[in-house]
């Protein structure tokens, strides 16, 4: 389309039509890796608090004892039910959480759960990966075998970084190719820019709510929600508008200008 020239459109910026194949193309590129990596993050989310309480699928209850613990269960116990309940067969699951149960004697462990640990866990909670335990001797796998209060503080403030960062990236890269969108009214817009970040703050902080009062686990619900929502716009309304967009009549009077 042509491009026209004015004091307005110097001041604007330019929807996707009046923007260059190649830069459609690359913006394009983006959101599709974007779009991949957060449905692997919605994964991780379900393969990593998934089942904590017990049974299949991601429920209020497990995020409640991921954050804030669990008074009847063990560390141990809420990952052999949850995220490692498919890292060994189930007869030697049930094995280590009968010893559990039973008291976690030293003789029992020498006997029946150090041959398990061996040959299923040694591969990777050896003590050479810091963010995994090390489950491969006694005095190891002891201190995971005390009743879970879920994620201590210093894991809380590593992971807080960790996310407010990654989601301020990802956000920020959607943010300035959502920019070229046309979108009316403004407020709106502007909403949807802006949900993610109140979002994440509102999320991380219910982690740490959530250990006071399990009721934020609805919280830290809700605000996943939004932000995924904003996402799911920013994505949708991007590319079918660099692609399938047909300019409407005020946009064309505007000279290309998303506003």
């Amino acid at each position: 389309m042509p491009h026209k020239t004015s004091v307005f459109n110097r001041t604007a910026i330019f929807h996707f039509c009046w923007l260059p194949f190649t830069v459609r193309l690359f913006y394009s590129s983006a959101l599709i890796v974007l779009g991949l990596g957060y449905v692997f993050a919605m994964l991780q989310i379900q393969i990593v608090h998934s089942g904590l309480d017990g049974k299949p699928g991601l429920s209020i209850d497990d995020l409640i004892i991921a954050y804030k613990g669990s008074t009847d269960k063990t560390r141990l116990e809420a990952k052999l039910n949850g995220s490692m309940s498919a890292m060994l067969p189930p007869a030697e699951r049930d094995k280590i959480i009968d010893w559990i149960r039973q008291g976690a004697d030293r003789e029992e462990y020498d006997r029946s759960i150090a041959p398990i640990t061996q040959q299923y866990c040694s591969a990777c909670h050896n003590g050479a990966t810091p963010s995994l335990p090390d489950l491969l001797s006694f005095e190891k796998i002891s201190a995971y075998v005390e009743i879970d209060s879920g994620m201590s503080l210093p894991t809380l403030i590593r992971v807080s970084h960790i996310h407010m960062f990654g989601i301020l990236f990802i956000f920020f890269i959607m943010g300035i190719i959502f920019f070229h969108a046309y979108v009316t009214p403004l407020w709106l817009k502007g909403l949807i820019l802006v949900t993610p970040f109140a979002a994440i703050i509102i999320d991380i902080f219910s982690w740490y709510l959530t250990k006071i009062h399990p009721g934020f686990a609805w919280v830290i619900v809700i605000s996943g929600g939004f932000m995924g929502l904003s996402f799911a716009a920013m994505w949708i309304i991007s590319f079918y508008q660099m692609w399938f967009y047909k300019p409407s009549q005020k946009l064309v009077d505007n000279h290309g200008a998303a506003l």
